[in-house]
């Protein structure tokens, strides 16, 4: 029986990101076999580091808070038609506005205080963001590149406010902000290792999907994302819905890099800037820009993460060698587009051989 095309769609969408994944396992072990290894134990260590024991699960889903917000600052724009791939450089201004507040004033040592902070956050990121987005809008200058661009920039700022006026004195060897105090800091999921980021971002990524699924303003997002000059001529505002999406989607990044001070380092250092915004441009092009199939993708990038320091204990190479797996997966979902739509081609019939006519017969004369 044949597939209708929605169900095609559905298979392909499915298909095409595990056979990437599959195809990167597979170049991994070629690259563990490179170092002398045995290829079955580097997926083995893959998958117990990332999901073996509780203490793994714990390292996975703290590192898939992050990513679950930089990703959607890569979704949400992209349903308005616009690839941003600067979510490093809101991540990392969402962490010094983060750690900035107390600088500017006393917030109080409660849960109110800490919102204040990641409400700074927020605001840093979006207007970062955004900024990207009227670029675009208003003068035409692409936004991958001005987006690319504009997180070097964010980057330098940070590494110039936290190495010179908000470097804490006692700083000595990793220049660092002051240390939030104890009681604006994000604390553990239940008594767990996990921070309570991971529910801020589950939360992010099932809002986004329903206010994109089944809201007006977020069908009028996909329509201008789909189709822009349809959109202007049914009289939707463009300039505005992409500026919305950019700025939403800033401000993701943003709230990771403030959950990452007020939960993890407790100030703005260096160890923030550790490319979570660019590894959340693999998991919203896994996910294919959905926010809620970005939740599971970016626990699968987590554990990813979480492995590296056991492939280095126990095999004897760089815990950098995960970078390695999440490259050769980006190469491969990339040349999986190129099939998409092309999975369920029917083949062409087979023709006939055309019948060949007689040659004709020479009759020789005697001259």
């Amino acid at each position: 029986m044949a597939l209708s095309d929605r169900s095609r769609e559905a298979i392909e969408s499915v298909a095409l990101p595990v056979l990437a994944m599959a195809g990167a396992l597979l170049l991994f072990g070629v690259f563990i076999a490179a170092y002398g290894k045995n290829p079955m134990d580097a997926w083995l260590l893959l998958f117990k580091g990332a999901f073996g024991d509780w203490f793994s699960w714990q390292n996975t889903l703290q590192r898939a808070a992050p990513l679950m917000l930089t990703a959607l600052c890569v979704a949400i724009p992209s349903r308005a038609g616009l690839t941003i791939i600067g979510g490093e450089g809101a991540l990392v201004l969402g962490g010094l506005a983060c750690a900035s507040v107390p600088y500017l004033f006393t917030p109080p040592a409660n849960a109110f205080g800490t919102a204040i902070l990641l409400a700074a956050s927020m605001l840093a990121g979006a207007l970062w963001i955004a900024l990207a987005g009227a670029l675009r809008q208003y003068r035409g200058v692409n936004e991958t590149i001005s987006s690319l661009l504009l997180a070097y920039t964010a980057i330098a700022l940070f590494k110039h406010f936290v190495e010179g006026p908000m470097r804490d004195p006692a700083s000595l060897n990793k220049p660092s902000t002051r240390p939030l105090d104890e009681g604006l800091r994000i604390g553990g999921l239940f008594g767990t290792d996990i921070h309570w980021g991971l529910m801020f971002g589950i939360v992010a990524c099932v809002v986004l999907g329903l206010w994109l699924f089944f809201t007006t303003s977020g069908f009028a997002t996909r329509v201008v994302g789909g189709n822009a000059r349809a959109a202007r001529l049914v009289g939707l505002p463009s300039a505005r819905i992409i500026l919305i999406a950019c700025a939403i989607g800033g401000a993701c990044a943003g709230l990771a890099g403030g959950i990452e001070v007020a939960a993890v380092h407790t100030s703005a250092n260096a160890s923030l800037i550790a490319g979570l915004g660019y590894a959340g441009i693999l998991v919203a092009f896994v996910a294919r820009q959905n926010p809620w199939v970005i939740m599971p993708v970016a626990v699968l990038f987590g554990g990813f993460g979480s492995a590296g320091s056991l492939l280095q204990r126990r095999l004897d190479v760089p815990d950098a060698a995960v970078l390695v797996l999440q490259g050769f997966a980006f190469m491969l979902i990339l040349a999986s587009e190129s099939l998409r739509g092309r999975m369920f081609l029917p083949r062409a019939p087979k023709l006939p051989a055309p019948a060949r006519e007689p040659l004709p017969t020479v009759i020789k004369s005697n001259v």
